[in-house]
């Protein structure tokens, strides 16, 4: 695998009680950072894993019954990915891929801002948001005027992709989507946490590095093998799906010591890249 550049944004947060996040958690509310990878490739360029919260969140929440996203998930944002990208003097239409783990809000938020860049995502993911309606897209987390409404003709979907083998070492998983056909970002179906949830492994200068999405809330969660609370997994998605993921990255994890694990609304992980 070619080596990558790799640097975790942070594009603001929300606020939920801990035991909605992980069995036998504090009641008391815990802050979950939304965390965006920006990977760096030598012949592609720039290339965003997921977008984060945007300010565009708040316009696309402002009419009923996408409000009523917003009242349940209160987002606080920060500097989103596209106003950190022009900071540092980069054009957010010279990304040229975003890979999506999932269509939720904190994670597709700032979708619109990169019109130039390639879509990756899941096919059952998109399947369950797109023209099926305002109500049955915010039951599935995503309100459609994240949207944009040339999705479909940039879209490439993870299961079109080529099959390849994972690096040796990396059991219980052993295959990937191989998005650009270099075989340096290989996209893994996580199943449970909703419809074509996926994560990426990649090789960054620190050495492999798998970017989990909402596989897992935290880092403790898949150290302890702690999952959500049913309630909150059977209201997202598939409990079983979901508990057999933690488990298998709890494997992964005990086997594979040096690997990277990073969840995207993880504290631990984002505190360890600012510091």
């Amino acid at each position: 695998m070619k080596t990558l550049g790799l640097k975790l944004l942070q594009t603001g947060s929300c606020r939920h009680p801990e035991i909605a996040t992980i069995l036998g958690g504090s009641l008391r509310p815990a802050i979950f950072p939304s965390l965006v990878g920006l990977i760096a490739h030598p012949e592609e360029g720039m290339i965003l894993f997921d977008t984060g919260y945007d300010p565009l969140f708040v316009d696309a929440t402002a009419p009923f019954p996408e409000r009523l996203y917003r009242w349940l998930t209160p987002p606080t944002f920060g500097p989103s990915a596209a106003s950190r990208l022009t900071a540092d003097g980069v054009d957010p239409a010279a990304v040229t891929h975003v890979v999506l783990s999932h269509f939720h809000g904190d994670h597709a938020s700032g979708l619109r801002r990169f019109s130039n860049a390639k879509i990756h995502c899941a096919r059952a993911g998109l399947e369950r948001v797109w023209q099926r309606g305002r109500i049955r897209a915010l039951a599935a987390g995503t309100p459609t005027r994240l949207l944009p409404e040339d999705l479909i003709e940039r879209c490439d979907f993870f299961e079109d992709s080529p099959i390849r083998p994972l690096p040796r070492g990396l059991e219980p998983f052993d295959r990937g989507a191989d998005l650009l056909g270099d075989g340096s970002i290989l996209a893994v179906p996580l199943p449970g946490h909703c419809p074509g949830h996926w994560g990426v492994l990649l090789r960054e200068v620190r050495g492999m590095h798998f970017l989990v999405a909402d596989a897992a809330w935290s880092s403790r969660a898949i150290r302890e093998n702690r999952p959500p609370p049913r309630l909150t997994s059977a209201l997202l998605g598939d409990t079983t799906a979901g508990r057999q993921t933690l488990a298998q990255l709890q494997a992964l994890r005990v086997g594979n010591p040096d690997l990277i694990i990073t969840p995207s609304h993880c504290a631990e992980r984002a505190a360890e890249e600012d510091a």
